[in-house]
C-alpha cells in the first residue's frame, strides 16, 4: 500500500528534474548571449549542475541549444500576435518595439537564432508572427500609408530584417534600452516607406510607442 509519504517521495525527483531543466535553459541563455560557442560544461556549471546531469534532460549540446532557440522564438511570436492597431504604421512600430523589449538583453542569441544554422527550426515558431506582419503590410499598402514600390511579401521580410539589424547594432555599439527601442521603430518605419522626419513625428506623437522599462520576465530568455 502506497502511503502519502511514499507518494511525496516519488514525486520529488520529478519536481527536481523540472527545476534542473529550467536552470539549464536559463544558464544557456545567459552564457550563449555572451559566447554563442559556450560549452556544455560551462552551461552546466552556470546552472550549478554537473555535465553528467545534463544528459538526463538533453542528449547533447545541440539539443539544448535548439530548445533554447525554439522556446525563445515561440515566446517572441506569442508576444507579437496580440498586437492590434487600426494604423498599420503604428502596428509595425509596435512589432519592432515588442521584439526589442523581448530580446534586448539576449540580442546575440536572438541574432544567431534567425541567421545561424537553426533558422528552419526558429522559422516554424516565428511563422504566426511573420504571417501577422505580412497581413499588416498588405493592409498598410492597401490603405496608402506604406510604400507601394515593393510587393508586400518582400517588404514584410525587409522590415523584419531591419529590426534584426538593430539587434546586431545594439550588440556591437552598446545601445541603451531606450535608444534601441526608438531605433528599431524608426528603422522599421523607414523601410516601410516613411521619411525620417515623418517616422520620428509619428513615434513622438503616439503614446503607445513610448519607451517603458522591460519587466523582469521580458528578455530573460531568447
Amino acid at each position: 500500500m502506497t502511503t502519502v509519504s511514499d507518494a511525496t517521495h516519488t514525486r520529488a525527483p520529478r519536481r527536481d528534474a523540472a527545476e534542473n531543466r529550467s536552470a539549464l535553459l536559463d544558464a544557456a541563455v545567459r552564457l550563449l548571449n555572451t559566447d554563442i560557442d559556450a560549452s556544455l560544461e560551462a552551461i552546466a556549471a552556470e546552472a550549478g549542475l554537473s555535465r553528467r546531469s545534463v544528459y538526463g534532460h538533453f542528449a547533447n549540446r545541440d539539443e539544448l541549444v535548439r530548445e533554447v532557440l525554439r522556446l525563445g522564438a515561440a515566446r517572441v511570436a506569442a508576444s507579437i500576435l496580440p498586437i492590434e492597431h487600426e494604423d498599420a504604421r503604428i502596428e509595425i512600430a509596435l512589432y519592432g518595439a515588442t521584439l526589442w523589449r523581448q530580446v534586448q538583453h539576449a540580442s546575440v542569441t536572438a541574432e544567431f537564432a534567425v541567421r545561424g544554422p537553426y533558422t528552419d527550426l526558429v522559422a516554424k515558431s516565428l511563422e504566426p508572427a511573420r504571417a501577422k506582419l505580412r497581413a499588416t503590410v498588405h493592409r498598410g499598402v492597401r490603405d496608402g500609408v506604406l510604400r507601394r514600390d515593393i510587393r508586400p511579401e518582400p517588404l514584410a521580410r525587409l522590415i523584419e530584417r531591419a529590426a534584426l539589424d538593430v539587434l546586431a547594432e545594439a550588440t556591437h555599439d552598446g545601445l541603451s534600452d531606450r535608444q534601441g527601442h526608438e531605433l528599431v521603430m524608426l528603422t522599421a518605419l523607414s523601410v516601410a516607406g516613411l521619411g525620417w522626419r515623418e517616422a520620428g513625428d509619428l513615434v513622438a506623437a503616439t503614446p503607445e510607442l513610448a519607451y517603458r522599462t522591460a519587466s523582469a520576465d521580458e528578455g530573460s530568455r531568447a
